[in-house]
């Protein structure tokens, strides 16, 4: 399934809280659609597909992709989730939201996408490239570029800087320390039940 382009606000009344795919916040507080105002009571594999929606949703990440994260995932040491949410998290995309030189991750994807953005000095437009501790995260060093960060700086999406990262407003250069911990994870999420929803996938 490809990437998710419609009202992002109706994804957001159904799932709760995305913090990376948009800053608007829902006036209704019922899911969308005829019947979300009285909505029976889910069963085990809605709420675990919820759980992976949220996933899906908030890092504009494809069905296909976030498979493949989760296959990483397993074979890393240590919690499978937490393995995931941090893949997810250290995407160069995210990363670049995360710094606040973008106000959601489509806004950020797009700097990334069109050369915006530089990593150890090198422009990377790729928004699924994996930061590691010790890489160096720039903006191209053009006019343009730099105007449309500062721009994009004046309404960040989010107001904490995570304790893994670290940014210069001005000279627009942010550096990845280490990888993030579970606690600077803004999106609330159960990522073992997303895990249990793709345990029946190999």
């Amino acid at each position: 399934m490809s990437r998710y382009r419609g009202p992002r606000l109706r994804i957001v009344r159904r799932l709760g809280d995305l913090p990376g795919l948009t800053r608007k916040n829902a006036r209704r507080a019922y899911p969308p659609g005829q019947h979300g105002q009285n909505r029976r009571k889910r069963s085990e594999y809605a709420i675990r597909l919820e759980e992976k929606q949220k996933l899906r949703f908030n890092y504009g990440v494809s069905e296909t992709q976030l498979i493949r994260y989760v296959r990483r995932a397993r074979r890393a040491t240590g919690s499978t989730g937490l393995a995931l949410l941090q893949m997810l998290e250290m995407r160069l995309d995210n990363t670049v939201f995360r710094m606040g030189m973008a106000g959601t991750i489509p806004g950020a994807r797009q700097l990334v996408n069109h050369g915006h953005v530089t990593v150890n000095g090198r422009v990377v437009d790729i928004p699924s490239y994996q930061c590691r501790p010790g890489d160096v995260i720039g903006v191209k060093d053009q006019d343009r570029s730099r105007n449309l960060v500062k721009a994009n700086m004046e309404y960040p999406g989010l107001a904490n800087l995570p304790s893994h990262l670290e940014f210069d407003k001005n000279t627009l250069v942010g550096k990845v320390n280490s990888v993030i911990d579970r606690e600077w994870i803004a999106l609330k999420i159960n990522e073992l039940l997303v895990v249990e929803y793709y345990s029946r996938m190999a």
